[in-house]
């Protein structure tokens, strides 16, 4: 199925690992169908050392579209991280990224390493203020501890987005309340029990962007397939649906978030 007709209406994947293998047969097609479905911008989030090649490597064949973050993603946090740290703070001081991301706190599959994911989290979030740049957070299974800590090392220049975010309007509020924050707001929205939707009809859009994680949690009607982010079409429908507004709205008050994020 193709995604909605949008008219002229211009959009912003903020979460997307399109460097993923997964990508590997037909990865420009790919990204020609979200160029043609108004999809103009794609925002990389790296995961660990092997995935940063890859990232570069599509961040430089398309410089105006793909743009790279820098980060150690919390399921690559283990009991020892100093060199892949050194790793992504050297990365970050050549001023090549435009995050810092995708980092935080997952505790969806391991509880093992809570304290060192915390740790590595807030010397990401530090590198974010000293560099002033934003960060992507990962918070699956783990707001609570997630938030705390942003939080705690809240300033007026730290900006972000809670990608993925699937929270409560209290969660959502939350984040607002942070001042430098917005909600990454993905395929859960079409999932018809995974509250998303109801939790937006009572939040609205003004503190949201649009995101795919590609390869990840493809929206209805391509649920349980490969997502990918031509496919963004699909969440601004649905979140246009959930706040009362028309997709051409969505589409301008998610892209100007996004770019004003981003700086891109």
């Amino acid at each position: 199925m193709s995604p909605p007709s949008t008219f002229a209406a211009v959009f912003i994947d903020t979460h997307a690992h399109l460097y993923h293998q997964q990508f590997a047969g037909d990865r420009e097609a790919m990204l020609q169908r979200a160029l043609d479905a108004g999809v103009k911008k794609l925002f990389l989030p790296n995961v660990d050392h092997d995935s940063i090649e890859g990232m570069d490597a599509l961040a430089a064949a398309h410089p105006e579209s793909c743009f790279a973050m820098m980060g150690l993603h919390p399921c690559s946090v283990g009991e020892q991280n100093d060199a892949a740290m050194q790793e992504v703070e050297r990365l970050l001081r050549t001023r090549r990224y435009c995050a810092v991301g995708e980092i935080g706190i997952d505790l969806y599959w391991d509880k093992t390493w809570l304290v060192q994911q915390q740790d590595v989290f807030r010397q990401h979030v530090r590198w974010a203020k000293e560099l002033d740049l934003p960060i992507a957070i990962h918070c699956r299974n783990s707001f609570a501890e997630t938030i705390a800590i942003v939080e705690e090392e809240n300033t007026e220049g730290l900006h972000g987005v809670f990608h993925c975010f699937t929270g409560t309007p209290e969660e959502a509020e939350r984040v607002i309340a942070l001042g430098g924050f917005v909600l990454g707001i993905g395929g859960v929205i079409t999932y018809p029990k995974g509250g998303l939707f109801e939790t937006m009809q009572v939040v609205g859009p003004e503190h949201c962007v649009l995101e795919t994680d590609a390869p990840y949690l493809s929206p209805v009607p391509h649920r349980g397939k490969r997502n990918e982010s031509s496919y963004i079409p699909f969440v601004a429908e649905r979140l246009a649906l959930a706040t009362g507004r028309s997709v051409a709205e969505i589409a301008s008050i998610t892209t100007n978030n996004a770019e004003r994020l981003f700086r891109r």
